[in-house]
This record gives structure tokens, C-alpha cells and sequence, in this order.
């Protein structure tokens, strides 16, 4: 399969009629492990030259926006795109329960914060999203106010296209199932011991509010603008490759290209 049929089968074009359940958790791409790690390591190097020329092109940029439930491959599907891309060309900002100075601003401020600036590639890792899925799902906020943000994420979405940020958004759609396998793997493996936290268990007890609040998420804030795609997570080596794929397509439609800055060897005596 091609990029264009990742984007054709997983891109929320027609959000009226979405509906979660009809998303797989497992894609049918790819025999074997080892060729979806081999396609992701092909996209990332590609990944990674372009990235450098949007880098000293400096005039647009590129948000990439990862949403899903723990243990859905947020941190993975980062290396799997990034893998050949040099640190400078690429910034990551991880979300968090918000700090005090965070608290006294509206939700939305320290988002724009990190938004990547012109020139830059910026993955967020959770996201706004989290103010219209946590905060709903454990009615952090009355429902009124969650409503309210939907069209203030739209609004705020369309204000960072309009002013040269491309915004790529994944939905990391993981089943109950595999999402048991890898907490498990948590208390296993010593190397993902420090991954677990006890409150994942208390989501995962409220499953099926957090599928409804992501399809709802979907429904409400799926634009043509900020489109999101909905990517089977069961699989790490098939997620990552599918993702590095759009993710490349979209640097190749945008070809960003190294300035000219006039510079001439015979200028200058070296």
C-alpha cells in the first residue's frame, strides 16, 4: 500500500459518519514485522532530508499531533519517524497534568507556547486533546465547558494553518486487549518498569467513556484543515510505518527547498 491508500483508509474526511468501532486496531499491511520496520526506516530517511531543508527554509512548519490511550505508542511512533532526523530539526512536548502556572491561564496557552516555529517539526505527545477526553471523561470540568472547546480547538487549529503550520493529527486506536498485553509487559520487562503508573488502571476501567469521547473528539474536530487520521496501534512496526508514510507524503507535497542566500565562492578569498 501506498501513502495515498494509508490516508485514503484511515483519514476522517466525512467525521458526520464516523464511528469508532468501524476502525481496526490491526491493519492487514505488511507480512512481516521486519518489512514495515524496514518501509519506516526507508521513510525516515527521507523523513530526516526534508526535515533539514524545512529547517534552513525557515518560512513554514509542521505540528504533529499524537493522541491515544496509554500504552498506544506515542513515544515509539516518534522514533519510528524521527529515527534519521538530526535533534535540532525536531522537537518534542510532552503534556502533563497542568502546573499551577499553567492553571491560572487558559487551557489552550500552553499549547501555543510550544507550537513549533517557522522552520521547525513539532510532535506533541498528548495534546489539547486531552481538556475534551480526561477532563470530560472524569468531569474535571462541568460539560457545558467541554462542549465550548471543541469549536475553540477548531478555531485555534485553523489560526495556526492560516499563518504556515501544517497540522497532522493521529488518533493511536489500540484494543482493550493488546492495551492489557502491554501494561503487563510493564511489570515484566525491568527496562518498562518505570512506564507503569497505577492510574492507567483507573482509565482503563472507564474504556468505554474514553471510546466514546474520542469518537466524539473525532466527530467535533476532524476539519479539513486539521483532519485526523485514526491509525491501528496493535501492531508497533505496522503503526509506525503507516504514520512515517503520511508523514513523509506530506513533507514531499510541501517540498521545502534550501535558500539561496547569494553567496558566491569567488566573493571570498578561503
Amino acid at each position: 500500500m501506498t501513502a495515498d491508500d494509508y490516508i485514503k483508509n484511515y483519514r476522517i474526511d466525512d467525521p458526520d459518519r464516523f464511528n469508532l468501532s468501524d476502525m481496526p486496531t490491526r491493519p492487514d499491511v505488511f507480512e512481516r514485522g521486519k518489512d514495515a520496520r524496514e518501509a519506516s526506516a526507508a521513510n525516515a530517511s527521507v523523513i530526516g532530508e526534508l526535515s533539514h531543508k524545512l529547517y534552513g527554509e525557515a518560512d513554514r512548519s509542521v505540528l504533529i499531533v499524537l493522541q491515544g490511550m496509554d500504552t498506544s505508542g506515542k513515544d515509539g511512533t516518534t522514533s519510528a519517524i524521527f529515527q534519521r532526523t538530526p535533534p535540532l530539526n525536531v522537537k518534542v512536548a510532552a503534556f502533563k497534568a497542568p502546573n499551577k502556572e499553567e492553571l491560572s491561564h487558559d487551557y489552550l496557552w500552553r499549547i501555543h507556547n510550544v507550537c513549533p516555529g517557522k522552520g521547525q517539526i513539532t510532535v506533541f505527545n498528548r495534546s489539547h486533546y486531552e481538556d475534551v477526553l480526561v477532563v470530560k471523561v472524569r468531569e474535571f470540568v462541568p460539560l457545558d465547558k467541554v462542549e465550548q472547546r471543541y469549536e475553540q480547538i477548531n478555531n485555534f487549529e485553523k489560526h495556526l494553518t492560516e499563518n504556515g503550520t501544517t497540522i497532522l493529527k493521529f488518533m493511536l486506536n489500540i484494543s482493550h486487549e493488546v492495551q492489557g498485553e502491554r501494561l503487563r509487559e510493564r511489570l515484566i520487562e525491568s527496562h518498562k518498569l518505570w512506564k507503569f503508573n497505577p492510574g492507567d488502571l483507573e482509565d482503563r476501567e472507564l474504556w468505554p467513556e474514553f471510546m466514546d469521547a474520542y469518537e466524539t473528539m473525532v466527530r467535533r474536530t476532524s476539519t479539513p484543515w486539521a483532519p485526523w487520521h485514526v491509525i491501528p496501534s496493535d501492531s508497533r512496526s505496522r503503526r509506525g510505518a503507516i504514520i512515517s508514510s503520511i508523514v513523509r507524503k506530506t513533507l514531499e507535497d510541501m517540498n521545502p527547498e534550501y535558500p539561496d542566500p547569494g553567496f558566491k565562492l569567488e566573493d571570498f578569498k578561503i
